[in-house]
């Protein structure tokens, strides 16, 4: 399955400066997995110790994986998963 995903900003710097690639995989998990093998650095910036960044949101379609089956959720042609870094301070 092709996903289309949304890059954010501080991230683009390891995708050539596109805001949208292009991965594909059954599930958020082998998605997440093709784009690290098509832009390395990226997947330093959303994974740490194998797990996602407490601050990296990940929304399939506009819902959140959380909330879905997280990793495991399924993906098919032409959904879109967005990358969002959380925004803190104060």
């Amino acid at each position: 399955m092709t996903v289309r995903i949304q890059i954010p900003t501080p991230m683009r710097q390891h995708t050539e400066g596109q805001a949208t690639v292009e991965a594909s995989g059954g599930s958020v998990q082998a998605v997440l997995e093709d784009l690290a093998k098509k832009y390395p650095g990226i997947s330093q910036r959303i994974f740490e110790n194998g797990q996602v960044r407490r601050f990296v949101n990940l929304y399939l379609n506009d819902e959140d994986v959380r909330y879905l089956d997280n990793l495991n959720t399924p993906v098919k042609d032409g959904d879109e998963l967005s990358i969002i870094p959380a925004v803190a301070g104060g």
